[in-house]
This record gives structure tokens, C-alpha cells and sequence, in this order.
């Protein structure tokens, strides 16, 4: 009997001594859907975009009806686009656009949805698809949203992005020319003169790169109807 007692008081300091330890060293659990979107905005106030995304991923993913996951499912964009993750904060805010399509912030999420996939596209030799969507996000909140502080802000970047694409069709036609397929380089440089006049240095060198392409073009075309004929003069003399 007297070890039963041992035994019991002995379990029951143990147990007593392992919620003294997690009370002093484990942190308190995150019971309610305030305390994680709390938690979320004190980590974006310390710059810790990567955890905020963590909290703000929670709430819409495991409370997606409370009344803070509207706001969270919009920070979490946020948090992924401060910390750079451009792919990632497209698609949050194509998810907010597309859960909550009349929401006031609409306009602040068309335009960082643009200026993400925008700031995500990293080099001319990659496809521009995503500098296309870019622009026409841009445009879509000039045309919707007319009145608006971000309509305002798009003009700039719709700048940005045709410029970038001038740049980016110039580049595939720089490299038909080193390949000395001028017939493609004339036509893509003809694209640039004709789609983007408004990149005006970009424009004027596609232009004169595009006459001579031409010319050289026209040559090569010459060339192979003199070898033709050539060739069957050549193959006429030899029936002879």
C-alpha cells in the first residue's frame, strides 16, 4: 500500500513538473482566428513576411468563414509580394479577385496583381505571357476603375510592360538575324515598328534594322533565282 502511494504522488509530480515546464518554455497555443490574424499582422510589422504568410495561409485555409478571412486571404497576398514571392502573390490575389469579385479593394488587388506578374518576369529570353497578363490587368483598371488612385499609377506600368515587350519581340528578331533568316527578321522587326510605335528608340532601331534585314532578304532571294537559272542552263548543256 505504501508504494501505491509512492508511485501515485510520484506520477503526479511528474505530470505537475511537465506543465510547469510547457507553461515557462513552449508557447501559448494560437486558440482563435483573432489571435492568428494578430499574430499575422505583428509578424508584417517585424518584416517577417514568411511567417505573416504562414498565419494569413491558416485562416484561409482552415476558417475561410470567419469574419477575418477576408482580410487575411488579402494580406497574404501582401506578405507573399513584400517578401518577393511574385508568383505566389498572383495567385493569392487572383484568388481574392476571384472569391470576392466586388470587394472595395478590387482595384488595389487588379494592381498589384499586374505589377506581381510584371516584377516576376526576369529576362527577354524567357516567353512574356505573363507581362501580357501584366498589361492587360493594367488596361482592364483604366477602363473599370477610371476614378481610382491605382488607375492612375497603371499608366505607368502599362508604359513599362510595352516597352518590355517591344525589347522582348526585338530580341527574337536580333536572333533570326544572327541566324541570317532575314525574311523572319524583317517580319518581327516589322512587328515592333508597327505595335509599338510609342517605345520610340526601340521602335526607330527595329525600323532600320528591318530595311536591311529587307534588303538582305530581297538579295537572298535574288541569289537562289540566279542559281536556279543556273542550274538549269547548267542542266540543259549537259542533255545537250
Amino acid at each position: 500500500m505504501h508504494k501505491r502511494v509512492l508511485v501515485t504522488l510520484a506520477l503526479g509530480l511528474l505530470l505537475s513538473g511537465c506543465g510547469i515546464i510547457d507553461r515557462y518554455f513552449l508557447p501559448e497555443p494560437l486558440d482563435t482566428v483573432q489571435e492568428i490574424f494578430e499574430a499575422g499582422n505583428d509578424a508584417m510589422q517585424d518584416k517577417n513576411y514568411v511567417a505573416a504568410a504562414r498565419y494569413y495561409a491558416r485562416i484561409k485555409d482552415d476558417y475561410p468563414f470567419s469574419p477575418y478571412a477576408v482580410e487575411a486571404e488579402l494580406s497574404l497576398g501582401d506578405a507573399y509580394f513584400l517578401d518577393r514571392e511574385y508568383d505566389l502573390a498572383a495567385e493569392a490575389y487572383r484568388d481574392f479577385e476571384t472569391l470576392h469579385p466586388r470587394h472595395e479593394a478590387i482595384p488595389y488587388v487588379l494592381y498589384q496583381l499586374g505589377v506581381a506578374l510584371h516584377l516576376g518576369y526576369v529576362s527577354v529570353d524567357r516567353p512574356a505571357t505573363q507581362v501580357e497578363e501584366a498589361l492587360e490587368y493594367f488596361q482592364r483598371l483604366r477602363q473599370v476603375y477610371p476614378d481610382t488612385e491605382y488607375a492612375a499609377k497603371s499608366d505607368e506600368q502599362i508604359v513599362s510592360c510595352r516597352a518590355l515587350l517591344a525589347r522582348r519581340e526585338t530580341y527574337i528578331a536580333d536572333i533570326y538575324w544572327s541566324m541570317n533568316n532575314y525574311q523572319a527578321a524583317w517580319t518581327r522587326y516589322e512587328n515592333v515598328v508597327k505595335n509599338f510605335p510609342d517605345v520610340e528608340d526601340v521602335a526607330e532601331y527595329a525600323r532600320k534594322k528591318g530595311e536591311v534585314a529587307y534588303l538582305r532578304y530581297r538579295e537572298s532571294v535574288s541569289e537562289e533565282i540566279r542559281e536556279q537559272r543556273e542550274g538549269t542552263w547548267k542542266s540543259l548543256f549537259r542533255w545537250l
